[in-house]
């Protein structure tokens, strides 16, 4: 969580234009594959290209997407919609327009919940979503290795992708990325989208523009595109309310633009004076009907939706008694969902210990390694497998986190490393008696100590047990016995 702080005396108001690539097999208008990584230009067709004398054909699954979307965040799809040509011109969009949808978009209204802070400081916030429409993707301009030019693959080009635009509704850079990592999730877990932000599948761009505080008028705001991470988003955002700020301070003026963030510089620089809706010339695009949906389409839709973060995070709050903040980061990504429930799927499971494992060790692992949960080189069986042996005993959760470190270097069964290490953990106690009074015997200054007030020194004589022990006692065993033999029971 970032420590920033907006500059006293000033608001920031901020919206943002989410682009989500519809994971289709093929794309919006043509029969092209949608697949990623393929050779520059191998996969744009003539219709993606706007060849003379071809015709667009609508993906009846992007369209079923795009109102999963709007069933989801409780939005209304419209009955008719219809498309619209963006005219402009750039070197990745060779037909000249985009196919996109203006006066009439599929999804219009809905809200999203989004929570910031922890513990007492946790508050939640509404963000209204203008609407959700559907487009094409542009293709891609390259930059590096062509020896100073630049070169244009047009695989991407046709991708349907639904642009979900927010009201200006976030006070703060935390608020955003808070919003944008909802959104991210919710299109995951309808499998609508993968959300690979490196590979360009979730892009945002932020509208961000200051005021004084109490004024309700809007400031000139500035569009940073294309952001493909969240730590980019929340730097980005907050470099721009910086910048706006010092030009007013310094009796400058905001000019509306379109900018970029650069990460290497921490810094957003201009990409161009921003255009409105007139420049780009926007009219029916005359090759597509509007799209009619009737109310069965729709409910049948409706009859697809998963259960959605915020309903999951409900459950497992009242299902297994987890804070609302565990089940919160449980349920953030799809991904993370499935590997906890895959955990806890075993009879017997004991889903508070497998959600502080989930959030501890696994997340700690995946930060170390940079991976991500579905890449997790500890499966969720093999966890399982390790909590179970904890929760009979067999390993303490010291000992366990040992041969989670194991499981994570050498794979393996959880069994077979306990038993070629020998760490089952001593839960005899008959050899735990035996160990606690050789550690009194041999400490007959300390005990008196602890006898006439220090009771601080318990921790001591725990410490020494666990030493003679090799780490490998049962600590509540351990605890108990020292407490009889120290009471003098």
């Amino acid at each position: 969580m970032s420590d920033y702080v907006i500059p006293s005396g000033w608001e920031a108001v901020i919206g943002l234009e989410i682009h989500a690539q519809l994971a289709t097999r093929s794309k919006i208008f043509s029969g092209a594959s949608t697949a990623f990584g393929a050779e520059p230009n191998a996969q744009a067709c003539a219709v993606d290209l706007g060849l003379p004398g071809v015709l667009p054909v609508l993906n009846e699954g992007a369209v079923r997407m795009a109102s999963l979307f709007g069933l989801a965040i409780d939005a209304e799809i419209s009955r008719v919609s219809s498309f619209d040509r963006k005219n402009y011109f750039y070197p990745d969009l060779p037909k000249g327009y985009q196919t996109t949808q203006l006066a009439r978009p599929i999804v219009v209204g809905g809200q999203v919940t989004i929570t910031t802070g922890e513990g007492k400081q946790a508050r939640e916030h509404t963000i209204n979503v203008t609407r959700a429409h559907l487009e094409e993707d542009a293709g891609k301009s390259l930059h590096e290795d062509f020896h100073g030019m630049t070169g244009i693959d047009l695989n991407r080009a046709g991708t349907p992708l639904i642009e979900i635009v927010s009201e200006p509704d976030m006070r703060s850079p935390e608020q955003a990325v808070a919003y944008a990592r909802k959104i991210h999730a919710i299109v995951q877990y309808l499998g609508i989208c993968d959300g690979n932000m490196q590979e360009g599948s979730f892009r945002v761009d932020a509208n961000v523009s200051v005021r004084p505080e109490g004024e309700t008028a809007f400031g000139t705001r500035a569009e940073i595109k294309n952001v493909n991470s969240f730590r980019f988003l929340q730097r980005a955002i907050e470099f721009e309310i910086e910048r706006q700020v010092d030009l007013l301070e310094t009796g400058g003026e905001v000019v509306q633009c379109t900018r970029l963030y650069d990460p290497d510089r921490d810094e957003t620089r201009l990409m161009r004076t921003k255009e409105d809706a007139d420049d780009y010339r926007y009219f029916p695009c005359p090759d597509l009907l509007p799209v009619v949906l009737d109310e069965a389409t729709i409910e049948s839709w409706r009859a697809q939706l998963p259960e959605l973060p915020d309903a999951k995070a409900g459950r497992y709050q009242s299902e297994y008694g987890l804070s609302a903040y565990d089940a919160g980061v449980l349920t953030a990504s799809r991904a993370t969902a499935e590997y906890f429930e895959a955990v806890i799927a075993r009879d017997g499971a004991d889903p508070k210990l497998a959600a502080n494992w989930v959030m501890g060790e696994v997340a700690a692992l995946l930060n170390r390694l940079e991976l991500e949960i579905g890449e997790c080189p500890v499966p969720a069986d093999k966890l399982a497998d390790l909590l179970e042996r904890i929760g009979d005993g067999t390993l303490s959760n010291k000992l366990g986190r040992e041969v989670f470190e194991a499981l994570a270097e050498e794979g393996g069964s959880v069994d077979a490393i306990i038993e070629a290490r020998g760490l089952k953990q001593i839960s005899d106690t008959g050899a735990i008696e035996a160990m606690v009074d050789e550690v009194i015997a041999a400490n007959p200054g300390q005990v008196e100590a602890y006898r006439g007030g220090k009771d601080k020194l318990f921790g001591f004589f725990v410490g020494q047990v666990m030493k003679a022990a090799k780490g490998k006692a049962n600590p509540q065993a351990v605890n108990e016995v020292l407490k009889r033999r120290l009471d003098g029971d």
